[in-house]
């Protein structure tokens, strides 16, 4: 049986450090591996994973064509049965309850029980999702589930300066300004309008 004074590593997984640099007899002497000169052969002279020399690499050089739907997935956290034990009889379980408990880390869309280990006593369950064979095992418990509460709206006292609710302060009405100017009279708009006659040639 295994314990932790008889641990040993799988046969291969360790193996002697490759010893450089000490001789040529040792088959690892002169140039250590590395070759001869080029940027490979110099300290810090690694190439990221991709690089082509300069040249358009080949991630870039083929089209991308399809859909990925990676940036809308959505990430639930999961909780067995087993974990649930830790909470009382008749408790509520919820997610602030599971945060409180360590059960829960991180930001989740939501929350699922699934049904690994056995339930030993009945509990109030609120999450999001809770799996078909887990549900039938909380209900032989008798536990119960149901929705999430969800946050209650905040009273009309309460409401935001600049809300529907708020009556409408009545505003100063301003004359509006017209935006062609002042109106000229029609006399002089005629005597301009009328084209100068011009003298007659001797």
């Amino acid at each position: 049986m295994l314990r932790l004074h008889n641990l040993r590593p799988r046969p291969g997984a360790r193996h002697r450090v490759k010893r450089l640099g000490i001789g040529e007899s040792s088959g690892h002497g002169k140039t250590s591996g590395k070759g001869h000169k080029g940027q490979k052969a110099r300290s810090g002279g690694s190439l990221r994973i991709g690089f082509e020399g300069g040249q358009m690499p080949l991630i870039r050089r083929l089209p991308k064509r399809g859909f990925n739907n990676a940036a809308f997935h959505k990430r639930y956290a999961v909780v067995n049965l087993s974990d649930l034990n830790d909470f009382k009889s008749g408790a509520v379980v919820n997610e602030a309850s599971l945060r409180e408990a360590n059960l829960v880390r991180g930001n989740f869309y939501g929350i699922k029980i699934l049904a690994g280990g056995e339930l030993k006593h009945g509990l109030t369950i609120q999450i999001n999702k809770v799996s078909a064979s887990a549900r039938e095992k909380i209900e032989k418990a008798g536990g119960t589930i149901s929705a999430p509460a969800e946050p209650t709206a905040a009273p009309e006292d309460s409401a935001p300066v600049g809300s529907p609710t708020e009556p409408a302060k009545e505003r100063a009405i301003r004359p509006k300004r017209s935006k062609t100017g002042p109106k000229r009279s029609a006399a002089k708009i005629s005597s301009k309008a009328k084209p100068k006659k011009k003298p007659a040639k001797r």
